[in-house]
């Protein structure tokens, strides 16, 4: 892996599908560096429903610190079906960043 690039891998949510609770997880390149983790869940019609900004900070590779009680950005529930996600992630160090965009689904 490059350097010169923040790469982001095997980004998933676990558990999926959920009902109540899910966790964010990803690998990356840039252990040891503050990373600003940006997490938005669209409809499949692409409207957004919440946004999630959170810093995190690994020792390793993985970051599974980020975690989604199912509520929109109005504190309601959202509704049963598939979603999009897109993570973001910034490292502050390097100023580099990436995204990535996945499916999750609630029960």
């Amino acid at each position: 892996m490059s350097d010169a690039k923040l790469v982001l891998e095997n980004v998933l949510n676990y558990p999926n599908p959920f009902t109540n609770y899910t966790e964010f997880w990803f690998n990356h390149n840039k252990p040891n560096e503050p990373l600003e983790v940006q997490v938005q869940v669209f409809t499949i019609s692409g409207k957004l429903v919440k946004t999630i900004n959170q810093t995190v900070q690994t020792t390793g590779g993985l970051s599974r610190s980020i975690n989604w009680n199912g509520l929109d950005d109005f504190g309601n529930k959202i509704g049963k079906g598939v979603y999009l996600y897109k993570l973001k992630v910034r490292s502050t160090v390097s100023n580099l960043s990436s995204e990535k965009y996945e499916k999750l689904v609630i029960l």
